[in-house]
């Protein structure tokens, strides 16, 4: 199975790191966010990766291509105009590199990969956020149910901590709980190559018409995830996770 991720985008609401790179690039304990997503998915044997492209394509293009040297020890002999990767150490992927377009909406960068996909179901996800998802189960029931879509749904953690008040007494406090019971998009898919066929053009957000019309045709599941589950929307949002890596207490490592 493939999984394809979205890594086009501007990402402005991080712009402090995203002037200089897309924001699939922007690191968390010294690693890309896109490194810890494909990870997670290596650990479920999901190892064929489709990027979508974008702004600062280049970037992540440059980063693939010189993998050994950004995961290995190396030696350069500078006389002899000859390199030496020593102990190679690199994950056993295969990454298809597509450049989307500047911009394209999210559905239109999906649409320009199809002829890369061939005719299985196939995952899809934003190169931004993390989860401890088990996308076992997340691939078993979109199997088991037989309609062209899935997405997984999360509650959102709430920003501020709350009170526990009767009257006037404050009797207990909440540490960022969840939101107000709503679910989300929380941006793990499972897709049939014809979900593809409600995406006009380069202009679609998937989020809007495509979703939409899946879900009001009936063809779209949700899989309710109840686990760990961030987004890189913002600085703050990944200096959140840079914490949680360096305590110890990141969720989303399932392959440690």
């Amino acid at each position: 199975m493939k999984a394809v991720i979205l890594a086009g985008g501007l990402g402005t609401r991080i712009s402090e790191e995203s002037h200089l790179k897309p924001k699939p690039m922007v690191e968390v304990g010294g690693k890309p966010i896109i490194w810890h997503i494909m990870k997670i998915y290596q650990h479920f044997g999901i190892t064929d990766f489709v990027i979508c492209l974008g702004y600062k394509g280049y970037v992540i293009k440059e980063y693939f291509a010189n993998y050994f040297l950004h995961m290995s020890d190396v030696t350069f002999d500078m006389s002899e105009n000859r390199m030496h990767i020593h102990e190679r150490h690199a994950e056993p992927w295969r990454v298809t590199l597509v450049d989307t377009g500047e911009s394209s909406g999210t559905g239109g960068r999906l649409k320009r990969v199809r002829e890369y996909l061939g005719d299985e179901p196939f995952c899809f996800t934003y190169g931004d956020g993390v989860a401890d998802i088990n996308l076992g189960e997340l691939v078993a029931f979109h199997k088991q149910h037989g309609k062209l879509a899935t997405v997984t749904a999360v509650q959102p953690p709430g920003r501020f901590g709350a009170l526990d008040i009767t009257g006037n007494q404050v009797s207990g406090f909440q540490e960022k709980p969840l939101g107000d019971g709503g679910w989300i998009n929380g941006g793990f898919f499972v897709l049939e190559p014809q979900a593809l066929d409600y995406i006009a053009d380069d202009s679609v957000t998937w989020e809007f018409e495509p979703m939409r019309r899946l879900a009001a045709e009936g063809q779209l599941m949700c899989h309710f995830h109840h686990g760990f589950w961030q987004p890189m929307d913002t600085l703050r949002d990944r200096n959140l996770l840079e914490d949680r890596w360096k305590s110890g207490a990141a969720e989303w490592c399932l392959w440690d």
